[in-house]
């Protein structure tokens, strides 16, 4: 009974919710940043390249051998340029949010900090009380 209970107090913690967030988040992200990669960025650069689909560059080390329903085995070094560039995007990214939030926190941090509230009526009657009270206990013989 005792590990269920403290595997419910491990999962109601905001750390691991905050990491399932980010989790789903970085998912959906990640389809964002291939969909940006293969279906806007590589065809243009592509058609600058006379035509060329990176997702199809690849060097064949074995034909396919239809006859006997073998396929072709090859080094497909396109795809792995389209995750370079995948990787490459998402880096940027990440560091334009950092700094920026690097930022954000070197403005707060340079801010004059705020000046105390002013006393209400009430409480400043009470502070005034309280002083005096401490100045006659002050004077008076112990």
């Amino acid at each position: 009974m005792r590990v269920t209970k403290d595997f419910r107090d491990f999962i109601a913690r905001g750390n691991v919710v905050d990491l399932a967030v980010g989790v789903i988040i970085g998912g959906a992200f990640g389809k964002i940043v291939t969909s940006l990669v293969n279906d806007i960025i590589m065809p243009p650069i592509g058609l600058l390249l006379s035509g060329v689909d990176f997702a199809d560059l690849k060097i064949v080390i074995r034909a396919a051998d239809t006859a006997h329903k073998v396929a072709p085995v090859a080094i497909g070094y396109g795809a792995f340029i389209n995750t370079v560039i995948q990787f490459l995007i998402v880096a940027a990214v990440i560091f334009a949010m950092v700094r920026a939030l690097s930022a954000l926190r070197r403005q707060e941090a340079e801010a004059p900090p705020a000046a105390p509230p002013a006393l209400t009526p009430s409480e400043a009657l009470l502070t005034e009380i309280r002083d005096l009270l401490a100045k006659t206990t002050a004077g008076a013989p112990s």
